[in-house]
């Protein structure tokens, strides 16, 4: 049919941008991983134990981009074709959220995290490998635009999670294009050249296939990101 025909298109369009897109955001990473490690093999004797590490250093936070790129890609690709289920099991959020604060700190670990969650246990049913995904893919989104020195707050409710930094505010226009695939708000606000606007995308489709909402919107003090579920259940 006339529909299918377009549908089949419009995916080979999104495919040839994404091929694009990656050849290009992929190089760059690279190229300086070569450079690095052939700066330290080829002047190792002559380098500093500072500047080898510094050299490593850049070599292992490129690499660590590299790794979340590609989860990312094989996520994307994996839902856009409908090849992903859920595996939904009643999660108790505290327990999510340390666990992703640990691979946070791994990848960013000179930014603080507050994080603010009620007494009382609160689960939610979701697939808790993919929900791990949004809630990184959200953190990082906020320390790529994040103010120098600026914090990142978590903040659990009854009803929603929120992830607030302190961040310039996103222009009007753009709010309504923040989940489109490759879309970074204003430039000039983006500390992080290498970050791609894969991150929001994919945790929008994730989100909506749990039928949970996700809200960007600015604050007085910066941008926060607030996943409404309306379902959450006490225990214990």
């Amino acid at each position: 049919t006339q529909e299918k025909i377009k549908a089949e298109s419009e995916m080979e369009r999104m495919r040839a941008n994404l091929l694009r897109a990656v050849s290009h955001d992929l190089r760059t990473p690279l190229t300086s991983i070569y450079g690095s490690t052939s700066a330290v093999i080829e002047n190792y004797d002559n380098l500093s134990k500072e500047q080898n590490l510094k050299l490593l250093g850049d070599v292992q936070k490129d690499s660590q981009w590299l790794i979340h790129m590609v989860e990312n890609l094989l996520s994307v690709t994996r839902i856009d074709s409908s090849k992903v289920s859920l595996s939904k099991t009643m999660v108790v959020l505290e327990e999510l959220i340390d666990s992703v604060l640990v691979k946070f700190k791994k990848r960013c670990p000179e930014q603080e995290v507050i994080v603010e969650i009620p007494d009382d246990f609160v689960s939610i049913p979701m697939d808790p490998i993919l929900i791990e995904q949004v809630l990184l893919n959200i953190l990082e989104n906020a320390v790529s635009y994040n103010k120098t020195n600026g914090k990142i707050r978590i903040h659990v409710k009854k009803d929603s999670c929120t992830i607030e930094n302190t961040a310039d505010a996103i222009n009007e226009d753009d709010l309504t294009h923040v989940y489109d695939m490759f879309f970074t708000s204003n430039k000039s606000r983006k500390k992080d050249v290498n970050h791609k606007g894969l991150g929001l995308y994919l945790a929008k489709r994730i989100l909506d296939m749990h039928k949970l909402n996700l809200i960007i919107e600015n604050t007085q003090l910066g941008v926060k990101a607030t996943i409404q579920t309306g379902n959450y259940r006490k225990s214990g």
